[in-house]
């Protein structure tokens, strides 16, 4: 019963919103050419950042695989962190370094070469590199870690030295890889708001997400508002459709869970691994330290309204956090035995905050004013979009959980609150901390929803910070981004932790 209720609640959220923007569409007779180039310059911009992405990650996964050096632990946590990091802060430490007075213009200049820069479409598809660059090392970095021991053994018995390795284990391995870290970054860039917002604009460099925001904002067309929302979400399903079927199980067939490395060549290639990761490490952290050190000094000096605007995204954070478990325990205990949950899991994917925003908008406008679902439709916009990842972290364990324990529990009548407290979650414990870490991260950074029904006067950490930056206030929106920094990485730490900590002996 909890896991049909959620799956209920999830899709009246998802699909009411949807068939709101569907009635209000039009047709989507209140299209015209702008928009078409908004569409057309998503798409590009979304698969170029991706294919860049994938491209760059391949030596960088390559290198990490067959080296082992002091540190490499930690920088590949550290690579990690952008994932996490919210959209405005790493835009604001990727204008410190690239931007008009950044240090790389800096450099150039010294030079006497050009200045390069960051706004328009080169300055979004390297924003999207900047966050996707690490998934895409990870996604890779498990293909290259699942192959079997056996395989390298077999290798090195035939004497297969480093182009041969690539022909007949890394070049199969990637086949199976990319086409799913490739269609997964291209949904991420599809919908992302922040980094078009701050970096984009114009009529070349707009996206759909960005141009939902123009006719919500602006021009209160919300006819346009729905067209625009519909081919979002079009675009989204399919792009999922395509993702799920080109996936490909993996075909090097089964190992004895041996740990081997991919043996390590010599020569110029070491000097080429040391390159790239050297490389790689200094594109994704130099950004960070550059915030911190122009914002960590003026941290004492923020305005109250900034920390009132903290401590109300914290309360946000909380809310969708809580949302986000209540939702998707019950629908993660389901799947095993009911392919419905999972599929009711995945429904948010198909739209993005600003998408659901403008459906309950256009739901909500007849009973209340639209400045009143500012914090609520936030709250629930961030819980839906984080609820697919949580739901793909819980389900393995879920899965193991009814498989080991499932009928020795029925057998024993264990139901309810005690089966939960018992058993469910001090076994979802490790899973269910670090999806409320991750579901916290996201929701504290978030600069969407609040965009479009902020009145100015209650206003989230990210959205005072980009005020801030739109009031080129820079030290102070450094001072900012630095909280923000902290209070997000904070959480996912915090609660990350506390389930390591739970976990039963």
């Amino acid at each position: 019963m909890p896991a049909r209720i959620s799956a209920a609640l999830v899709a009246a959220l998802v699909l009411g919103p949807i068939a709101a923007l569907a009635w209000r569409g039009g047709g989507l007779s209140a299209l015209g050419p702008a928009d078409l180039e908004a569409l057309w310059f998503t798409l590009w911009q979304a698969a170029a950042s991706a294919a860049l992405s994938c491209l760059c990650a391949v030596p960088v996964a390559r290198a990490l695989a067959r080296r082992r050096f002091a540190g490499r632990g930690l920088l590949i946590a550290l690579m990690g962190a952008p994932f996490l990091l919210p959209s405005v802060v790493a835009v604001m430490g990727l204008i410190a370094v690239f931007g008009r007075r950044g240090l790389v213009n800096a450099g150039l200049g010294a030079l006497g070469l050009p200045e390069l820069s960051l706004y328009g479409a080169q300055g979004v598809i390297v924003a999207h590199v900047f966050f996707n660059l690490p998934l895409a090392v990870r996604m890779l970095l498990h293909g290259w870690q699942a192959v079997p021991a056996e395989r390298l053994r077999l290798a090195a018995a035939l004497g297969f030295g480093p182009a041969d390795i690539a022909r007949h284990i890394e070049r199969p391995m990637l086949r199976m890889v990319l086409p799913g870290a490739f269609l997964a970054i291209f949904l991420v860039c599809l919908t992302s708001f922040a980094v078009a917002l701050i970096l984009g604009g114009g009529p070349r460099a707009t996206t759909v997400e960005l141009a939902i925001y123009q006719a919500f904002r602006f021009d209160a067309d919300l006819g346009r508002v729905a067209g625009l929302a519909l081919i979002q979400v079009g675009v989204s399903v399919a792009a999922l459709l395509l993702a799920a079927r080109v996936t490909a199980p993996p075909a090097f067939g089964a190992g004895l869970d041996r740990s081997l490395t991919l043996p390590p060549p010599g020569g110029w290639r070491r000097l080429k691994d040391a390159a790239v990761v050297a490389a790689a490490a200094l594109f994704l952290l130099l950004p960070l330290g550059a915030i911190l050190a122009r914002g960590l000094p003026g941290l004492p000096a923020l305005p109250a309204p900034v920390w009132q605007a903290a401590g109300l995204s914290l309360a946000l954070a909380a809310g969708a956090t809580a949302l986000t478990l209540a939702l998707t325990l019950p629908l993660a205990l389901a799947a095993p035995r009911a392919r419905w949950a999972e599929l009711a899991g995945t429904l948010p994917m198909a739209a993005s905050s600003l998408v659901l925003g403008a459906g309950l908008f256009l739901i909500a406008r007849p009973l209340v004013a639209p400045t009143a679902l500012a914090l609520p439709v936030t709250l629930l916009a961030n819980a839906l979009l984080t609820l697919p990842f949580a739901l793909r972290l819980l389900l393995p364990e879920a899965r193991a959980l009814a498989a080991d324990y499932g009928r020795l529990a029925d057998a024993l009548g264990m139901q309810g609150l005690g089966r939960l407290r018992y058993l469910t979650l001090p076994r979802l414990a490790r899973p269910l901390g670090f999806a409320a870490g991750l579901s916290a991260a996201f929701s504290m950074g978030d600069l969407g929803v609040i965009t479009l029904f902020s009145d100015g006067r209650r206003q989230t950490l990210p959205f005072a910070l980009y005020q801030l930056m739109g009031a080129y206030r820079m030290d102070q929106a450094a001072a900012a981004a630095c909280l923000l920094m902290a209070l997000t990485f904070g959480l996912f730490w915090a609660c990350d932790r506390i389930g390591q900590n739970a976990r039963p002996d």
